[in-house]
């Protein structure tokens, strides 16, 4: 499958999934290393006029899972991906439409976590995410774990 119909089947995925259609949300970018994510402020507005904290880190959450979705297509393999756990850091408010980063935690290596899954049919990984502000500082950042399991 190519990188085109990799993501185009990732961005059905997601629209297939009632919750995350509602965030309106679309692929802004992939090059291999990294997943970006955007989606319009007015429909994750909070009381104060700012990105709503769920939508921040749920557009984390979607950008680091589509990058795990993807990479395992790549290696041509099957499996549910699955979030473990997370943490995140709201550093300053979002008064801009959200896009979300995702890229794999430094010092790890996609070539271990595919070899690990081939091997035993799970393995696990972490990712960094980011949600930039528009003058490039960081509004919100997480680091999460995610599994996954090999299709039978």
């Amino acid at each position: 499958m190519s990188p085109e119909e990799s993501l185009r089947a990732l961005d059905a995925h997601y629209q297939a999934m009632p919750p995350v259609a509602a965030m309106r949300l679309r692929i802004a970018g992939y090059d291999g290393e990294c997943l970006r994510l955007h989606a319009p402020l007015a429909q994750h507005v909070n009381d104060k006029g700012c990105a709503f904290g769920g939508s921040l880190v749920s557009l984390m959450t979607l950008s680091s899972w589509g990058l795990v979705s993807l990479r395992i297509r790549e290696a041509g393999l099957q499996a549910d991906v699955f979030v473990a756990d997370s943490s995140v850091r709201y550093l300053a408010p979002l008064y801009a439409d959200l896009e979300s980063e995702s890229r794999l935690a430094p010092d790890l290596r996609w070539s271990d976590f595919t070899a690990t899954l081939r091997e035993r049919g799970r393995a696990r990984t972490t990712l960094s995410a980011r949600v930039p502000l528009p003058d490039g500082g960081t509004a919100t950042e997480g680091l999460a774990r995610y599994v996954a399991i090999a299709r039978r």
